[in-house]
């Protein structure tokens, strides 16, 4: 053995240990897997079906209208033109597919992600335990979650919502956490002087005032799981992310153009939304949310108006104050 060159000799053997873990796992505990992968499987495929089974043009007049829910006309306006340009390059289908597996993963982020961000908050001691975690999550490069998520899971769409699921979530964990600790205390503590209980004081209190920077976390985790659509269809995830990679596999430009173009425009059109759902109250001139875009346009001509007062034709005359 040369002293000079010791590291030329593998000491620790990470990778044989890596490996035997999941040959463990693999062969151990397979169906703990398979089961983790149906609650996945039953909203992909719910999704799926209701956006590719649909017509198109219900499809695009329902994004237009949570468009200009969220945002008003002008965030529907940029929606719609998003989607229509999807449509017209044809790539409508494959782009409900993507947006299905982004949906499903967003779904699943916020269920684990707002309690582990709120848990977070809470405690220093879960914190401490979370934050190498998180970075560990968002340090690896995201082709290395292909390997063991193939092991465990196989391929196929599903397997892609769960790689796409673990590299998305560290943002919203994070940006909850942040969130809920730069609530001002005295807000939180006149809450409790009140008889607040802690679930109400979260619920009240803490949410609604750091429903901004969670919302911001929600973005980043819509913008990361549309980054890991193309990487993920090396686990044949069908969608957009396919067509980039069959336009690559094929040296067609036009085909990875046409897929990569649905992306970008998927994502303005999901981003502007998130974002729009992000807005505090005084920003959209304290309303409620039924008060404007077409729900309250729709409430507003079929709402309640003011009874006038009837009198029967018998006017009260008042009697003269002497």
């Amino acid at each position: 053995m040369n002293l000079w060159n010791i590291f030329d000799t593998e000491w620790v053997p990470v990778g044989a240990w890596i490996d035997n873990l999941l040959q463990w796992l693999v062969s151990d505990f397979r169906f703990v897997f398979q089961a983790i992968k149906v609650p996945f499987d039953v909203v992909l495929s719910a999704l799926e079906d209701g956006l590719t089974g649909a017509p198109d043009l219900l499809i695009l007049f329902l994004i237009t209208l949570i468009a200009w829910q969220a945002g008003g006309r002008r965030v529907a306006t940029v929606a719609t033109l998003s989607m229509l340009a999807i449509g017209l390059m044809g790539a409508w289908e494959e782009s409900m597919t993507t947006l299905s597996i982004v949906l499903t993963c967003v779904f699943f982020c916020a269920l684990v992600g707002l309690p582990l961000g709120v848990a977070s908050a809470r405690s220093e001691r879960v914190w401490n335990w979370m934050r190498p975690a998180l970075d560990l999550m968002q340090t690896i490069p995201s082709f290395v979650y292909l390997v063991p998520v193939v092991m465990l899971f196989s391929i196929g769409n599903v397997s892609g919502v769960i790689v796409t699921f673990i590299y998305a979530l560290p943002p919203l964990v994070r940006l909850t956490n942040l969130g809920i600790r730069q609530v001002r205390s005295d807000m939180v503590e006149a809450a409790r002087a009140f008889g607040a209980t802690q679930r109400q004081t979260l619920w009240k209190i803490e949410l609604p005032l750091a429903m901004p920077t969670i919302m911001a976390g929600v973005n980043q985790t819509i913008m990361m799981a549309l980054s890991m659509v193309v990487v993920a269809s090396m686990i044949s995830v069908t969608g957009l992310g396919q067509m980039v990679l069959r336009g690559i596999g094929r040296l067609d430009m036009g085909l990875a153009s046409v897929g990569g173009l649905g992306i970008v425009f998927l994502a303005i059109m999901i981003d502007r939304i998130s974002q729009s759902l992000g807005q505090p109250s005084r920003d959209r001139g304290h309303k409620r949310w039924y008060e404007s875009g077409p729900v309250g346009l729709v409430t507003g001509l079929f709402g309640s108006k003011p009874e006038a007062s009837h009198d029967d034709g018998k006017t009260a005359i008042a009697p003269r104050q002497k």
